[in-house]
């Protein structure tokens, strides 16, 4: 994402979801520019009107016909190519009679181009072994139209296909009127799976937010009525208008030479002629408005209740400047400290808020907006909305503290230097995504090294009262929108317009004390650990792995990697997990960790302990599941001491906290209030009680359940889960230093306490039923519904079944997929997966998943058994075991060159008891796939005389 603004910009979704802005960004470009600013002190010859440079690393160039091309050699991951192709055109061009063409146009581009008739592209790229999903996609937006591409680069052939691919898309779709008349089912089904009560507030607020502008009726999925009967001309229209080179760029990152790459842009992009009388692209603007705007929507399906401020506001100037960068700077130390400051209200016993958010970004290409929003519990809009006003006036009027502002720099400034440690470990995609923005919203793309250099230079320089004046600059009375979202059920009343609006003014007149920042100078652990040993050493040199067994019984597993520079990943685990307690106290014990985590740990609160942390890149976290607790977290390597001592914390110093319990529950109980309301929640809780047979242990989530909450039996429980170190095992992977960590080892986890107890998980009987079960559900108003089949059983737990049963999901998907989407056009997309068990007892379950109109549920239903019924009369083609096999290639290629990847195996090796060098013998797995193998699984996993089968239906429509 783009170094200056990232993330920042306000995400509209197709459906159904309010905007929230996320503040977040990763700074990802690398620069060899150095010594722009000079000393800090020197800050004020600098020429802030000065344009950022381009990073020299990457190649940006136009072609005579005007598309733009991006190009940076990159070899994370290894062996791999990011293509993307970018249309500077989305669904705010569309005519009236074209309203959700921009998106039906890019469904198009999988169905049928001049080289790749019908749905020969989406096989061609499966049997090179990329998937439909994660390496080839396409998102439509307002503004824009992005392809996605990931292929390999170990065959020219290959990377010739792919720019043949990337030219096809720009203007060589072929539109059959077939293909056209297929793809309307599956893009209606897309429209249809988003719908909700989300979508239908939506619909009521999207108008209001962007009163009198084009954007207020162009959501990307379009009209249905349009989808079901546009003309194909008015398809191919939007095409031949928009998809044009002037409004186009292309960018290719990754492990290949980027002369080479140049050269193919040339070859394949030079073609595209200019139109001689192009359609002008317009920038639609959102009218100002004087008045503040408020939308009140509500459902009888909702299930929370929240409230946003949108303050919209004009396109900044000179974002690309070297001033424009500072301010971005400033505005990201506002809304850190104010994020902090809404935190801590979430985290009173009796909250206003349940989360809390400030942020600004661009709401879309022609406005950008600051917003406040929060969460609520029902009937808590009014409070809400005064806290998140209260807490941004507090900063208007007082300021934020002379502590708040230097620990935000720090924790700015920290983040920073983590991206310059990853500068050469930085995924593709992320660069691909930094130059999209480039493109189309002329982000600047200096380079982090630049922007390193920049954080430590302006840092310093920028003052208290820099950031402070942002409140008032943001808080404006005009342009303002205030959305409301809430359940519509009886008894709860929610705010009018005018008590919404009573509110403010109630904020400004009222007395608003100075905020106090209260730092705890005490280190984390007040008294150092009496160090234990390490007892016996073991390096297995195949897979650069070494073992500690430690004198208080742990087991310690180190693999050190370069895969990352400033990241090391850790899990710890032992046997037991809630298992362990009654039925009676099972939900204090499996709240428990959550419970704890939420009172921090020793002297330090969950705020305080924060504010102890600032500055460090690491982060520890207990958890406690059925079978097993445990804990885990990361850290940059020059934290990695603080993440040692905050290991040792988690097990020895747990906090009884009641405030920090109460917010705890108070989320909960939010969360939980209105779920029953939700016919997705009906359809879970149908399907997980009938697959565990009502197992007291498997009730739906209610208020009442959780009512059995208990702080001091949570306390308790977790004191006795981390109270013996000497059955984890600690599993710790990425840049470390075996020796570097030998003496934090022995004085942190050796020395946690044991006391020498035999332990192991409990089976507490939960079983799927046997037979044939199959439960409907009538829930929900929209024309929606959805199935859900599970096929389990007993299971031999092999190496070589579990990897069989996974490539049998895998089949069955991509023949699923072929005949449910793009034969039948009944879905949008369908979903398997399997998931084999050793513990409590060895099992397997095989689901399948998918929704589609309730017209042709029962239909879709029988082509899914009769496609099992081809598999296990016939086997899979040869066709679809290849692609499986070569997608397990060449996602193996990349799985090991990632430290989660790497933690995970380790961890299963130690917990089951194999060898750690089986990791490097998959491909011997891949091999043993044949027709008969797994002809002889589905026969084997896949019986028709044992499955649950739970379908969704509306309330008024039945099977």
């Amino acid at each position: 994402m783009s170094c200056r603004r990232g993330n920042d910009k306000v995400p509209l979704f197709k459906v159904g979801l309010l905007m929230r802005l996320r503040e977040t960004a990763v700074i990802l470009a690398v620069s060899t520019v150095t010594g722009v600013l000079g000393p800090a002190s020197g800050q004020q010859t600098v020429d802030w009107e000065a344009m950022l440079p381009v990073d020299p690393l990457v190649k940006v160039g136009k072609l005579e016909n005007g598309l733009r091309y991006y190009i940076r050699k990159n070899s994370r991951p290894e062996n791999r190519a990011e293509l993307r192709l970018v249309v500077n055109a989305g669904s705010v061009l569309e005519d009236e009679d074209q309203r959700g063409l921009a998106h039906f146009v890019e469904h198009m581009a999988f169905n049928g181009t001049k080289r790749f008739p019908k749905q020969d592209l989406i096989d061609y790229l499966e049997r090179i072994g990329m998937r439909f999903g994660p390496d080839l996609n396409a998102y439509t937006s307002f503004d824009e139209t992005v392809y996605m591409l990931q292929v390999p680069m170990d065959s020219a052939d290959v990377v010739v296909k792919a720019f043949e691919i990337l030219e096809d898309w720009a203007h060589q779709l072929e539109f059959a009127p077939a293909m056209v008349d297929g793809e309307r089912g599956v893009v209606i089904e897309e429209w249809r799976l988003g719908r909700g009560a989300d979508a239908r507030m939506f619909d009521q607020q999207f108008p209001i937010l962007f009163r009198s502008s084009k954007y207020a009726n162009r959501l990307p999925i379009g009209d249905k009525a349009v989808l079901e009967t546009f003309d194909r001309d008015a398809l191919v229209r939007f095409y031949r208008d928009w998809y044009r080179p002037d409004l186009m760029a292309v960018v290719a990152v990754g492990d290949f030479d980027p002369a080479a790459i140049e050269s193919l842009i040339n070859d394949h992009f030079s073609q595209l002629t200019r139109v001689a009388d192009p359609r002008h692209r317009e920038i639609f603007p959102v009218p100002d408005h004087e008045e503040t705007l408020i939308a009140i929507a509500t459902d009888h399906e909702a299930t929370d209740s929240r409230v946003s401020i949108y303050y919209k506001q004009p396109l900044r100037q000179g974002e690309e400047t070297y001033g424009g960068y500072r301010r971005l700077l400033i505005e990201r130390l506002y809304n850190s400290m104010l994020n902090s400051r809404l935190f801590e209200l979430t985290q009173q016993s009796d909250p206003p808020l349940l989360y809390g958010s400030s942020g600004q970004g661009k709401l879309i290409r022609s406005k950008e907006v600051y917003v406040l929003g929060a969460g609520v519990e029902d009937g808590g809009i009014e409070r809400g909305l005064a806290a998140l006003l209260t807490e941004a006036e507090r900063v208007a009027r007082h300021g934020f503290t002379p502590t708040e502002f230097e620990r935000t720099k720090s924790q700015v400034l920290r983040w920073m230097e983590s991206s310059y440690a990853e500068r050469e470990k930085t995924n593709s995609g992320a660069y691909a995504y930094e130059y999209i923005r480039a493109f189309l919203d002329g982000e600047p793309i200096p380079g982090v090294d630049l922007e390193y250099e920049l954080h430590q230079e302006m840092l310093p320089g920028i003052r208290l009262e820099e950031a402070n004046r942002l409140a008032r600059e943001w808080l404006s009375d005009t342009n303002r929108v205030i959305l409301v979202n809430a359940p519509a059920k009886d008894g709860l009343r929610v705010p009018s317009k005018d008590e919404l609006l009573a509110t403010f003014a109630a904020v400004q007149e009222s007395d608003i004390a100075p905020y106090e920042d209260d730092v705890d100078d005490a280190p984390l652990i007040a008294r150092e650990p009496l160090a234990g040993e390490i007892v016996s050493e073991e390096t297995i040199e195949e897979v650069d792995v070494t073992v500690w067994q430690l004198s208080n019984g742990a087991t310690v597993v180190l693999k050190p990697t370069d895969f990352k520079a400033d990241e090391i990943l850790f899990r710890a685990e032992s046997p037991g997990g809630t298992s362990l307690v009654e039925d009676e106290d099972y939900v204090a014990a499996s709240t428990a960790a959550d419970v704890i985590s939420a009172g921090g740990l020793g002297q330090f609160g969950l705020i305080e302990l924060q504010k102890k942390l600032a500055g460090k890149s690491v982060s520890v976290s207990p958890g406690i599941g059925p079978l097993f607790e445990g804990v885990s977290g990361s850290a940059s390597p020059e934290d990695v001491s603080t993440m040692f001592e905050l290991i040792h914390l988690t097990f020895t110093a747990p906090r009884r906290d009641t405030a920090g319990y109460l917010a705890y529950r108070s989320q909960i109980n939010a969360f939980l209030s209105n779920r029953d309301l939700s016919p997705d929640a009906a359809f879970s809780d149908t399907l997980k009680v009938t697959m565990s047979q009502y197992h007291f242990r498997a009730r739906p989530s209610t208020v009442a359940v959780y009512e059995e909450m208990d702080l001091d039996k949570s306390l308790d429980f977790y004191i006795d889960r981390f109270a013996d170190a000497g059955d984890f095992t600690f599993v710790f992977v990425g840049n470390l230093e075996v020796e570097e960590l030998r003496p934090l080892v022995v004085k942190y986890i050796a020395s946690l306490p044991t006391v020498g107890r035999v332990e192991s998980w409990r089976d507490v009987g939960v079983r799927p039923p046997t037979g044939v079960v199959e439960k409907v559900v009538h829930r929900g108003v929209e024309p929606r519904s959805q199935t859900y089949i599970v096929f389990s059983g007993a299971f031999e737990y092999t190496r070589e079944n579990r990897h069989l049963i996974r490539s049998l999901s895998e089949v069955l998907q991509i023949k699923l997929r072929e005949r449910l989407r793009e034969d039948l056009a009944g879905t949008y997309g369908v979903s398997v997966s399997a998931m084999p068990e050793r513990d409590p007892v060895p099992a397997f379950s095989l689901s399948v998943n998918f929704a589609a109109n309730p017209d042709r549920l029962e239909e879709l239903t029988r082509v899914v058994f009769d496609e099992i019924d081809s598999i296990k009369v016939n086997g899979p083609s040869s066709t679809d075991i290849e692609k499986v096999m070569e997608a397990q290639r060449r996602g193996r290629e990349t799985s090991l060159k990632q430290n989660g990847y790497w933690l995970y195996q380790l961890l299963f090796a130690q917990r089951f008891g194999t060898d750690p060098r089986d990791i490097l013998t998959y491909e011997d797995l891949i091999a043993q796939l044949d027709r008969e193998t797994l002809r002889q699984a589905a026969l084997r996993y896949l019986t028709e005389d044992n499955y649950v089968r739970v379908s969704l239906y509306p309330e008024r429509v039945m099977p």
